[in-house]
Order: structure tokens, then sequence, then C-alpha cells
């Protein structure tokens, strides 16, 4: 099967240019050809190899990171984030980021306020191994500059995670304005809440009627040609870890009622219900094999509320409990 082509934006090649990287430089060290760089659209791994080749060419991740984020002019935006950086205040922002971000693959946003936070975190789409290093980071730190930039305010995170190592900690941490831990489970980034609050000095009603159905129309567009199904299995994956996503979480997610998902999941011959736990079941396979999450981990990352619960719907799933699973499949790939 094909790869999903990603649209690629024109800005990046002019925003490295800036920092003294050409865009042949980027091609060849990604080992892609060089009309590459006239593409609109690239394969997933093509997305990867030019980030990775970016992150190459820099000394450090975390410099890569920072240069790039905030050296980039706001004028190199494509039309999806000139939609959030145009918006009404820090949190329509955020929330126009993560829907429009379903247009284009393989990342995904979720966003969760929480007293006085808000946790913002980064998955991948189906069948799509996590991104290199740099793409993350970048990936966390616009979403900051946006805030700052958008606000005219120097806003600080409260903390930031990343799964991966990142370079020098210090650099990030200088920019965040807070701690950052690296080599953690998950990829994410937590604000104060009031922040979401605070209204766009760059905010522009005209400009988003113009833009706005323009995108919806264009994300409809890419949400038809998948199946209710796979949206759901999608949204859900991203969706679980701390809690049990429900069904008008989902729904809301995808511009409709509760009542009316529930009605196309049926006219596909499934159920939410049936679609959570096809979820966590393959999910739950997934992080077994890695190592470095113990039972309990896997057990919260899979939105359970104990580990018990895990437990009881792992060895009905597969007739054995997840550290045998986990013993026998150490056991499988050693011999390979």
């Amino acid at each position: 099967m094909p790869q999903k082509r990603i649209k690629f934006p024109v800005g990046f090649w002019k925003g490295i240019a800036q920092l003294g990287i050409t865009a042949q430089d980027v091609v060849r060290k990604a080992h892609l050809p060089l009309t590459i760089i006239k593409e609109q659209a690239v394969t997933n791994d093509q997305y990867f190899a030019i980030w990775q080749a970016y992150s190459d060419l820099m000394d450090d991740t975390a410099e890569g990171i920072i240069k790039l984020a905030s050296g980039f002019e706001t004028t190199l935006y494509p039309p999806t984030v000139l939609a959030t950086y145009h918006a009404r205040d820090y949190r329509d922002a955020l929330h126009r980021m993560a829907r429009y971000k379903r247009m284009c693959p393989p990342e995904a946003l979720r966003i969760t306020e929480k007293k006085d936070h808000c946790i913002i975190e980064l998955a991948w789409s189906d069948n799509v191994q996590a991104g290199p290093p740099m793409l993350i980071g970048i990936t966390l730190a616009f979403l900051l500059e946006l805030g700052r930039r958008g606000t005219g305010q120097p806003l600080a995170a409260k903390s930031v995670e990343f799964s991966q190592s990142m370079g020098d900690v210090q650099v990030l941490e200088s920019y965040f304005g807070c701690r950052v831990k690296t080599c953690g489970t998950s990829n994410r980034l937590i604000l104060e809440r009031k922040d979401l609050d605070r209204p766009f000095e760059s905010y522009n009603a005209e400009l988003l009627e113009i833009l706005t159905p323009v995108l919806d129309q264009s994300l409809e567009a890419e949400q038809s040609n998948r199946s209710i199904k796979e949206m759901v299995k999608w949204i859900t994956k991203r969706s679980l870890s701390g809690g049990r996503p429900n069904i008008q979480i989902i729904a809301n997610e995808l511009g409709m009622s509760g009542r009316t998902l529930q009605r196309r999941l049926k006219d596909e011959g499934t159920s939410f219900n049936d679609l959570l736990t096809q979820v966590r079941h393959e999910m739950a396979r997934e992080f077994l094999t890695d190592l470095k999450l113990d039972l309990k981990e896997v057990a919260f990352l899979l939105g359970y509320e104990d580990y018990n619960s895990f437990f009881r719907a792992f060895r009905h799933w597969e007739g054995d409990t997840p550290s045998n699973w986990r013993d026998d499949h150490r056991e499988t790939e050693s011999k390979i």
C-alpha cells in the first residue's frame, strides 16, 4: 500500500536558509532526489528523513530546535498556521492547531485542561513510528513560540517532557523557561492554564473569515477519504494516556454529536466500545515490547484506573498474563 503523502511547507526551505543551510544540503544529507525540493507533498519516510538531515547538519539537536522555532518568520507560515496566529486568543490558537494538524499527518496533538494547567501531548498516526527528536522538539517549541508571538508576552511553560534525548537540555530549559525532562514516556508541553485566556495581538477576524471555511472544507474532504472507524481508532489511540476517552470526546473532535457517531459506527458494523477494546489490545502488545515501561505504566498509558483492570483485560485477550506474555515475546525476539 502506498504511503500517505504529507504536505510539506515551502517556508521550511526558506527558514533553514536563514540559518545558513541550503535545501540542497538537507536533501543530499537525507539521500533524496533534489527534485523533492519542488514537491508539495512527501511520504512519511521522506518527511522524517528531511527532519533528521536538518538535525544532522546542526551541531546540537536543542540548538537546531530553538534556532528554527524562534527564527522562523511569520510571513513564511502556511495557511493552516496563519489561522492559528490570527486566532482570538491562545486557547483558540491551540485548538485550531490541533484541528488542522489532522490535515498534515503523521503528527497529532491532544489538548487537556486540568485545574491550573494545560497539557498538550504529541502523538503519531496509525502505523507510524515516532518521528526524529528534532521534529518532536520543533513541534512543541513552536506551540510555545505561537503563544509568545500572538500575545506579545514572554510566556514560559510549566514543564516539558520528551521521550528521546534532545541534546543540550540547558539550552532547551532556557528557551522554555522551565524544567525539561528527556528520555521520558511521552512528548508533552504543560502550560499555565491562565495563559490560554490571553488575547492575541495578531487577532484578525477578517482574515479568519476567509481562511476558516476554506480550511474546514479541506479538512472535511480529508476526513471523507477515511472511514469513521479508522478516524475513531486514530483519535482514541492518542487520547488514552491517563484516562478513558468517552464517545462524546471523540465525537466533539470529529465535529459531530455522540448519537451521530454511534449511528455512523453502527453502519460500519462496529461500536465505540468495540473499537476502544481493539485499540487497547493493539497498544498493549506494542507497549509490552518496550522493556523500559513497567507494567503499571503500561496500564496507565492504556487509560486503566488500576493495574488489576488491565491484568484481567489482557488475560481475556491473550489467555496469558502481561508479564508472561512479555517474557515469551522477549525470548522469541532473542532467537530471531
